[in-house]
């Protein structure tokens, strides 16, 4: 059995520490062949830069995904295309830079990974995210064993439909966006693994990883404010995938706390 762990959104410097202080100890618990981050509010909580990417990677990440942030770090997109371990979502335009996947081999077993943006409140353009993963996995499927596909969206009912479009064609559907761990983890009738939010990776005693008074006070009179990330009770959180390597089956997803 293969064991594959999906970190969620990891937000500042706080999402930083802990990967760099447990994730290596998680995977010799755990005995994890891969290690996939969505690191698109490492930096200061919106975006990623090249140091922190490479960063993450000495930690023990693998590869490296990307959401609606991907480009608020000023230099990032002239330095996305030397990241060969990271990649941007799948359906943004194909005259972005970047990758717009990933393949990481362990034990000689090789995952594809790709993300896609969901339309429903995100304002990036961004193709349709059904069809787009209908197109990348007719492309990885002839270089690798499995597929992982995050699906970085604001709602729920989209993320489920695409679980459920996808069912038996990839290893796993993972949500991720909203910073929120979901109860959902579950294997589809046809073998994919599935969840609506892997969760965050930051500090939980926030606003999905900012400070709270300000978001509060800006629920109360709608004035522009800074929201700085949040320092207390920091987690890693993220989706622990066993694949069963004969048939590229997802046999058990579970959420994964560590604080």
């Amino acid at each position: 059995m293969l064991k594959l762990l999906f970190i969620g959104d990891i937000v500042g410097r706080p999402g930083r520490d802990i990967v760099n202080e447990r994730l290596a100890g998680v995977r010799r618990q755990h005995a994890l062949d891969f290690v996939v981050a969505n690191g698109e509010n490492a930096a200061a909580g919106s975006g990623i830069t090249s140091a922190i990417a490479q960063s993450l990677l000495s930690a023990g990440v693998d590869a490296i995904t990307l959401g609606d942030h991907v480009w608020d770090q000023r230099d990032w997109v002239t330095e996305i295309d030397q990241m060969e371990h990271v990649c941007r979502p799948a359906n943004l335009p194909a005259t972005c830079p970047g990758w717009d996947h990933l393949v990481i081999a362990a034990r000689g077993f090789r995952v594809g990974i790709f993300t896609v943006l969901g339309r429903q409140y995100l304002n990036l353009k961004s193709e349709c995210p059904f069809l787009c993963a209908d197109r990348m996995i007719e492309r990885l499927r002839p270089q690798t064993d499995a597929i992982i596909v995050e699906v970085h969206a604001e709602a729920t009912s989209e993320k489920q439909a695409l679980g459920w479009y996808l069912d038996g064609r990839v290893t796993a559907v993972l949500g991720t966006h909203t910073h929120v761990p979901t109860a959902d983890a579950r294997i589809l009738p046809k073998g994919t693994a599935f969840i609506c939010d892997v969760g965050m990776t930051g500090p939980y005693a926030s606003v999905l990883g900012r400070e709270v008074e300000p978001v509060i006070g800006r629920f109360l009179d709608g004035m522009p404010r800074r929201f700085p990330v949040a320092s207390e009770d920091v987690r890693l959180s993220g989706a622990l995938i066993e694949i069963s390597p004969g048939m590229a089956r997802a046999e058990k997803i579970e959420l994964l706390t560590v604080k």
